[in-house]
Parts: structure tokens; sequence; C-alpha cells
């Protein structure tokens, strides 16, 4: 029917059958290319955005090659070139302060990667709580948190466990002890400690991933087990945590190239003079070398040196994607 529509308008325009189709594609390539242009326009405001506050901001990386020292404006500052990055290997007490705060990044990095198999855990039985109210209950208790300021989470912590906090004013009334203990200040265990605070915030949060992933399971699945015999403990273990395993592997990929990654807002507020040392993360140990010792050209170029090994343990957790999966997740 539309060759010969084509070959009508042919005889009725006096021209060939194939400059007819030759205009008929035109036309569609129009219309692609003004579809595409409007998608284009969809997303640009967001290209926008990440341009302004994700890869503008890298312009900042040329403090790491002058000499820095505000108030001065930078037009002042004198170029040095690599200086700040020689200085990272060849002074020895920069290289043991980079070590240890290198050793705190990887054990806390290593403790959550280590039990990133929390939250899938709490979201498949999470599900199996038959009462919707009380699920609903437990989800919204344990996703709050994650909204709450590590501001506030540190105030808590401070109430609770200071040297006149309710900890050490009950444990002294019950006779456990006769001097308040430090839990705060203490240098032990911190790793640990920090961990423990890290997932209370965030145990709900992470689980929202896996619920969504297991209300997408086909349900007759779980119906063809049940037939055949299977109770709730067979049903997770052969249904449920298979079907949730792509997600976590994603995840946990996610995770392995953001290993440098820990933040600092966590432990900005739980450091003090006594567990400085053990709780000096690579972000916050950025800080405050900058602020806290005025050497903002010393600190870009650590984050820059970081930046680096970040992209690389990305690619790299890609290509282990791509050889186990077969596809990559970027």
């Amino acid at each position: 029917m539309a060759k010969a529509r084509v070959y009508e308008l042919a005889k009725e325009l006096g021209v060939g059958n194939k400059e007819i189709l030759e205009q008929l594609k035109k036309k569609k390539m129009t219309k692609k290319k003004w579809k595409s242009i409007r998608l284009f326009l969809y997303v640009a405001p967001f290209i926008a955005l990440v341009i302004i506050f994700s890869y503008y901001p890298l312009y900042g990386w040329i403090y790491a090659f002058y000499d820095y020292r505000p108030p001065k404006p930078f037009s002042e500052a004198q170029f040095v070139g690599l200086k700040w990055f020689k200085s990272l290997v060849e002074n020895d007490i920069k290289i043991k302060q980079i070590v240890q705060v290198l050793k705190n990044t990887f054990a806390m990095s290593a403790l959550t990667l280590g039990t990133s198999w929390l939250p899938m855990l709490f979201a498949v039985f999470l599900n199996e709580i038959r009462c919707v109210k009380f699920r609903k209950l437990v989800q919204t208790v344990t996703t709050l948190p994650n909204f709450v300021s590590w501001v506030l989470v540190y105030s808590v912590a401070f109430s609770l466990f200071n040297s006149t906090g309710m900890a050490n004013t009950l444990l002294m009334k019950l006779g456990f002890t006769t001097e308040p203990i430090l839990f705060l200040q203490s240098t032990k265990h911190v790793w640990f400690t920090q961990w423990l605070w890290l997932t209370w915030k965030n145990l709900g949060w992470a689980a929202i991933m896996y619920i969504a992933a297991i209300s997408g399971i086909d349900d007759e699945l779980f119906q063809a087990a049940k037939v055949d015999g299977a109770n709730r403990m067979q049903l997770i273990h052969h249904i449920t945590i298979p079907s949730l395993i792509p997600t976590y592997f994603v995840l946990l990929m996610i995770n392995i190239a953001n290993f440098l990654n820990n933040g600092m807002e966590q432990y900005y507020v739980f450091q003090n003079a006594f567990n400085k040392q053990y709780i000096q993360v690579l972000d916050l140990y950025v800080y405050n070398t900058a602020m806290g010792s005025g050497s903002y050209s010393v600190s870009v170029a650590i984050s820059m040196l970081k930046s680096v090994v970040s992209v690389i343990l990305l690619v790299g957790a890609n290509t282990f994607s791509k050889k186990v999966r077969g596809e990559s997740f970027i």
C-alpha cells in the first residue's frame, strides 16, 4: 500500500519514484533530528548542574601547583610545580601521618565493605514481617536516622556517653565502676565504634534498594515453591536471596570504587585530642590540613592523588564486573 501511494504521488507530481523516496527519507530524518534535540533539551539542565557543581570545582586543582597562603590573593601566589607532591614522600613526619590516615581509611572502609550484606539481610527479614503496620513502623524507624545530621547524632552520643552522661551515671550507681568511663575519648576500638554508629544511621536507608528488588521478584516463583512444600526459610534461601545477588553485586562494586571516600562529617564531629590519631580518615585529614594547618596547597595535592586512586578503583571494579557478570555498571 505504501509503495502504491508513492507511485501515485510520483505520477501526480511528474517526478521519479526515487526522488519521492528521498524526500520522504529527509522528512523522517528531520523528525528524528528534532526529536533528538527535544530529548537533549530535557536533560540539558541536569548536564549543566553536573558541570557547574561537579566539574567546574576541579579548577581548584590548580592550587596544588602554587604556594597559596591566605589572606593573600591567588594572583600573588608563587608557582612551585610539583613541590607539594614531592613533600608528601620526602618528609618522614608527613609519611607517617599519611600511612596512619590510610590505615584508618582502609580499616573503616573494609569494615563497611565486609558487612555490606547486612542491609540485604535486614530487608529480607523485614519483608517477612506479616503485620503490614508493624513492618512499615520498623522500616520508618530504621530509615529516619539517615536524615538526622551527624551533629545531632553526636549530641545524643555526648548526652549518653560523656563522663557525666546517662551511661556513666547508671554504671556508677549500680556499682560497676567507681570512676566515669571515657567512652568518646577512648582510643580503643575507635574503628569498630564508628562502624556501629554508621550502621545504625544507614542500615534502614541502605535496605530500601533491596526492598525494591524483593518487590520485583515474580510471585509465581513463591507460589510454585509453596506448592512443592517449601517453608519460609527455604523460600528465602532458594528464591529471595539468589534474586537479590545481582543488586548486591552492583552495590558492592560501587562501594569498592568508593573505597577511599569515607566522608568526613561523622569523623569530624566525633574527633577529639585523644582519638584523633585513629579516627582521622583521608577526607578529614585533607580538611584538617587545609583549615587547621593553613596548608591549602598541600591539601589539594592530597585530594588530587585520592581522586586519581578512586578513578583507578572505579575502572578496576567495572572491569571486574564485566569479567564476572558479563556487564558493567557504568
